[in-house]
């Protein structure tokens, strides 16, 4: 009789060793490794003539997909229009952020035409009940039911066109001997259910919990077989929610969904004027607005910076929203190009609404943010700006500047900082706002001290 074998896996990026080790060799994470217990290997069988023939590219039928609208118009925009039948849809992130209120109030949508079936792996059913009545979600056609184990689940998918699995991580197979949420248990669970929603047509809707790290608890096992992986991002304190496609087989995976969560549930914000923009910008040194572009959407977001001088040997620098590494390469064009110097400078900087800004095009803002809270000179609450910085100085044309700028006139702003090699492009809009092209950085740190002399003049008595 065959013996069983314990190996180790990695639970962040699912590498095997036949030993514990206390630091993954291949991505690593430290005391990472959780023990499993694998069956013997069955008897070989006689390899199978596959029927499947190759054809050319050509004669391959087209099928053109026919998406289902959710009813969250926030949903579905992020999904790339609507869900895609016999799909697989990861949902992830913090406990409490509300992935379990959107897929419930998903599923009381769904459930008015089609056959859906809610799996609360983790809740009773009477606080699933409680929940619903909450967001007033009240359906005969929902199917609830409470259950962990996944060979009782596949037997009560007759006629069943959506399933919410809530959570992935709370669900085994009884023929592995190892716990439920091991890399083992997700994984097996997972491709089981891929066969399942290919199958019988069933869209299957997993809801993933969130490593320290930030990521889903075995990603690598669990992503690469989903067609669409989603974040849901936020902090407890804001009522503003964000949902971010990060892989999507079916559409763009640049979609932003915004949320507001509210007491009777969460509900698609479509007007994004007041969200990422504070009332008060101009007032202070250090917040500039740049016109980001999210999938086929533009936003206006403020950024904010702040200098204090050190009071340790060695400056502090901090970014939220934006890559921690843009940060630096802006401070060394700010000193080299600009004549800032920040070496004894504690430099924060922060993107508002909690949105991360990923696009070159927010680098002119991230270094007008920081020349101004350098020389604490605010810049004007009518100004917007968006331009790539290159690391010799050079201001750089951004993709859609026409679309940008009109987000500008329409938001409200009076004139706009860019790129000079983008002005044909929003030439036609001079007649509506007042553009401003620069092509170095001083260019640019020289509108401040503009103003600023303006403003003293001003403030000089007659």
């Amino acid at each position: 009789m065959a013996k069983t074998v314990t190996t180790y896996v990695c639970g962040e990026c699912g590498a095997v060793s036949p030993k514990w080790l206390g630091r993954c060799p291949n991505c690593g994470a430290w005391n990472s490794f959780i023990e499993e217990v694998q069956a013997p290997a069955a008897a070989e069988k006689p390899i199978l003539k596959s029927m499947v023939r190759p054809q050319p590219l050509s004669f391959v039928r087209e099928e053109k997909l026919k998406r289902i609208k959710t009813g969250v118009d926030e949903f579905d925009r992020v999904l790339g229009g609507g869900i895609v039948p016999a799909s697989m849809v990861l949902l992830g992130g913090d406990p409490g952020i509300g992935k379990s209120t959107l897929l419930t109030e998903v599923s009381g949508i769904l459930s008015k035409e089609h056959k859906v079936l809610y799996i609360s792996a983790e809740e009773s059913a009477s606080q699933l009940k409680l929940r619903c009545n909450r967001l007033g979600v009240n359906s005969d056609t929902m199917l609830v039911m409470n259950e962990t184990a996944l060979e009782n689940i596949e037997a009560n998918l007759d006629g069943v066109e959506f399933l919410i699995v809530d959570s992935i991580q709370a669900v085994y197979l009884d023929a592995l001997s190892s716990s439920a949420g091991s890399v083992g248990q997700v994984r097996e669970c997972a491709s089981r259910l891929m066969r399942l929603a290919k199958a019988k047509n069933i869209t299957v809707f997993l809801v993933g919990h969130v490593t320290k790290e930030g990521a889903i608890a075995g990603p690598k096992v669990l992503e690469h077989i989903m067609d669409t992986v989603l974040y849901f991002e936020g902090d407890a304190e804001n009522n503003y929610r964000i949902l971010r496609a990060v892989k999507n087989r079916f559409g763009s995976v640049n979609e932003v969904g915004v949320f507001e969560m509210r007491e009777n549930g969460l509900f698609g914000v479509k007007d994004y004027a007041g969200i990422f923009v504070s009332e008060s910008r101009g007032e202070n040194a250090g917040s500039v607005v740049t016109p980001f572009i999210s999938g086929n959407r533009c936003v206006p977001v403020e950024i904010q910076g702040l200098v204090a001088k050190t009071v340790f040997g060695m400056p502090r620098r901090m970014s939220l929203g934006i890559d921690y590494n843009k940060l630096v390469l802006m401070l060394a064009v700010l000193e080299k190009k600009g004549g800032l110097p920040f070496y004894s400078q504690d430099v924060y900087l922060n993107a508002m609404g909690g949105i991360k800004l990923g696009e070159p095009s927010v680098d002119l803002a991230v270094l007008m943010s920081l020349a101004s809270a350098y020389t604490g000179i605010p810049l004007d609450a009518g100004t917007a700006v968006f331009g790539e910085v290159g690391l010799t100085g050079e201001v750089r044309g951004v993709s859609r500047a026409e679309m940008r700028v009109r987000e500008c006139i329409n938001a409200g702003f009076t004139s706009v900082i860019l790129p000079k090699s983008n002005m044909k492009s929003a030439e036609a809009f001079r007649s509506r706002i007042k553009l401003i092209p620069v092509s170095y950085v001083f260019q640019a740190v020289r509108e401040l001290t503009k103003k600023n002399k303006g403003r003293d003049a001003e403030e000089q008595p007659q």
